[in-house]
């Protein structure tokens, strides 16, 4: 295939098109429910009072600003793929903003700006924690100033949204690659956003995994939720040709979303029973190595553990039947098992040590 063909093929995916507008017209559409910005990601991102003063200072000098990337869905509103933390600053300092509950957000403040060091407590409007405010003259000139807007039109599949989100936000400051992935959900199935983070929240999951409030916030649940649904079933030889998990969980997106109503049933039953079993047989201690001299539990999260545990009890869900004391049996056999001394992962990636731990879970399950 010539270079000419691919880029035919490949620029067939993805309509775009793309157009100046003012601040006040995008508020507008953000206003009327034309433009979802996802409130959910304000949680996500994590932008200073230093760094929403100088995007402000920005407008106000009249120095451009990247373009803002919006994907048009089936309902012709627009997603914003890439601007989140842009529009979010320019809204809550309009005093538009609202959040994930569509309760409103306190407007922010200016912090003194590189330039403008007179922006030192000077908010869009005054409001009781605010005494200075710009002048309505500077208001007009703010509201009247320019963004480009890339929009990708709702006939581009999905495949080419999750590329180019992948290429506009991997260079971001998102926190860690799961929000990163979080966020690439939304835009492409808030339905399927839903179903994962309900997933990851149920009582069950989060008392097996006991991880510290750290790796909650962090969003560490969602990605083992996330690792639970694409391996569980994955057959071996597509096992031992992962290569980086991180990328391979980004890229299983687009597999996520493509399952139905059906098949999401299908996973929550698996998912439901598998980590209830867990739990209801050793609680908060599943996924600590267990001493096999003292009989106690030991250390952190362990990822031996939920590869073998939870993803070989998971390939069988919902039809296998354990008791509890067969869940506790499997856990000793795992860590009286040689080939899982201490130190049998140390340094090792992570597609390398699933190579034995997954095969091996589901053999410990199969009896």
């Amino acid at each position: 295939m010539t270079l000419e063909s691919e880029l035919e093929i490949y620029r067939q995916r993805i309509t775009t098109d793309s157009y100046p507008m003012s601040i006040s017209e995008i508020a507008n559409l953000y206003r009327d429910g034309e433009m979802d910005i996802h409130p959910e990601f304000q949680r996500i991102f994590r932008w200073s009072g230093a760094q929403r003063t100088k995007l402000i200072e920005s407008v106000l000098l009249g120095i451009p600003l990247p373009s803002i990337f919006v994907a048009q869905n089936e309902e012709g509103v627009w997603d914003v793929v890439d601007g989140v933390q842009r529009l979010s600053t320019i809204f809550q300092f309009m005093g538009i903003l609202r959040d994930d509950e569509g309760e409103l957000v306190e407007p922010f403040v200016c912090e003194a700006a590189p330039f403008l060091t007179s922006l030192d407590g000077v908010a869009y409007e005054r409001f009781e924690e605010a005494e200075k405010a710009l002048t309505r003259a500077q208001q007009l000139d703010f509201k009247r100033s320019r963004i480009d807007v890339k929009i990708i039109k709702r006939e581009s599949d999905n495949r080419a949204k999750y590329d180019l989100f992948q290429r506009l936000n991997s260079y971001g400051s998102i926190a860690t690659p799961q929000e990163l992935r979080n966020c690439l959900l939304v835009s492409l199935s808030r339905t399927h956003f839903d179903w994962l983070q309900e997933a990851a929240s149920s009582k069950d999951f989060k008392d097996v995994l006991n991880l510290p409030e750290r790796l909650i916030k962090e969003q560490y649940h969602l990605e083992l939720a996330l690792r639970f649904i694409t391996l569980r079933s994955l057959p071996e030889d597509r096992i031992s040709s992962i290569g980086n998990i991180g990328d391979f969980l980004s890229s299983e997106i687009l597999s996520i979303v493509e399952k139905s109503y059906a098949e999401l049933r299908a996973e929550e039953e698996a998912f439901g029973i598998c980590f209830r079993m867990l739990n209801d047989a050793l609680g908060g201690d599943t996924m600590r190595k267990l001493n096999p001299t003292t009989g106690r539990t030991e250390g952190a999260f362990s990822s031996t553990a939920f590869e073998v545990l939870a993803l070989g009890l998971g390939y069988y869900a919902p039809e296998l039947s354990l008791g509890a004391e067969d869940v506790r049996l499997a856990r000793e056999m795992l860590w009286n098992d040689p080939a899982f001394a201490p130190g049998h992962a140390t340094g090792q990636r992570a597609d390398q040590r699933m190579k034995r731990t997954i095969p091996y879970g589901r053999q410990l399950f199969s009896a």
